[in-house]
């Protein structure tokens, strides 16, 4: 019986002109393509192809199989190429992230996961407050800090450390703190809360210590806290992960760098609501965020490896 891969990949051959244009074409090596049309010969009992060092053209018994079989194997062709995309992930995958998601994911990741998935769409729901993933028809969440109930699965990505950050012209009208008493005569940049009362808990050198600080702008978005903070009106506490590009660009300046709120031990965490087996196009995505937002913070996937819950 004819192999009809080999059969194929004569006719491309015959077409090109040429092993190495072939080769390409198909995505081998050259040396294997040729191999496989020798073999193919040897079966047939006859020569395909007329090589020489500069051209190669279908022997008669090759033009001959050529216009008796090209047509067929182009129809085959295209039925393989229907079923795997027939195959592909497709659909919608609706993700709820909190509201600052865009400062440090970047649009281009979501251009190249387009073109990799060409029939997936993402639908994002962006918020700060905690939202019912069952109600709201959530696929994935990425959550940082928030415990999330039983029943789902659960990847560990980043530890959520919060750091002290200003912007260099704030620190150039004011003198920045060099302890954590003095950090309490700053002008501080605060999440909302009821009670009104502000207090830092922080690591350091010395251990967890506590820091009570006067709010000059209090807020319930932390996108809001970071633009009020690289505008100068103070020293906020704000997620590493969030800053880190502002503080390579030099908007954001590290204050006080040996304190810093540490991570609650959920840290930033990828939730599936799906129960196994989970939709191609959400795990597509899935894999996506984690490979993502893996390089973007060296070792961190590495070191929560295997950190997966129910």
């Amino acid at each position: 019986m004819l192999d009809l891969n080999s059969l194929a990949m004569f006719v491309q051959v015959a077409r090109a002109g040429s092993f190495s244009e072939a080769a390409r074409r198909l995505g081998m090596p050259s040396n294997t393509l040729s191999r496989r049309i020798e073999q193919l010969e040897g079966q047939l009992k006859t020569r395909l192809l007329h090589r020489s060092t500069r051209k190669l053209a279908p022997s008669a018994e090759g033009q001959a199989l050529l216009e008796r079989y090209g047509a067929a194997l182009d129809q085959l062709v295209e039925i393989e190429q229907l079923h795997a995309d027939a195959q592909a992930p497709s659909g919608s995958v609706r993700v709820t992230a909190m509201a600052g998601l865009f400062e440090f994911f970047r649009m281009d990741w979501l251009a190249e996961f387009y073109a990799r998935y060409p029939n997936i769409s993402v639908d994002f729901l962006l918020d700060d407050t905690v939202s019912d993933l069952v109600s709201d028809s959530i696929d994935l969440a990425l959550r940082m800090g928030i415990e999330t109930g039983t029943g789902f699965k659960v990847r560990r990505i980043a530890p959520s450390a919060m750091i002290l950050a200003a912007s260099p012209s704030y620190l150039e009208q004011h003198a920045g703190p060099r302890t954590l008493r003095e950090l309490a005569e700053q002008n501080c940049l605060t999440i909302s809360n009821r009670n009104g009362r502000n207090t830092w808990r922080l690591q350091g050198p010395r251990g967890t210590q506590e820091v009570p600080v006067k709010s000059r702008l209090a807020v319930n978005d932390m996108r809001v806290l970071v633009q009020a903070c690289v505008a100068g009106l103070g020293i906020a506490l704000l997620p590493q992960l969030m800053v880190e590009p502002m503080l390579a660009q030099g908007k954001l300046v590290r204050v006080l760098p040996t304190y810093r709120r540490a991570s609650t031990g959920l840290g930033l965490q990828l939730v599936y609501t799906s129960r196994p087996p989970v939709p191609p196009a959400v795990a597509a995505f899935a894999e996506f965020l984690l490979e993502k937002l893996g390089d973007a913070m060296p070792g961190t996937l590495q070191s929560n490896a295997g950190r997966e819950r129910e």
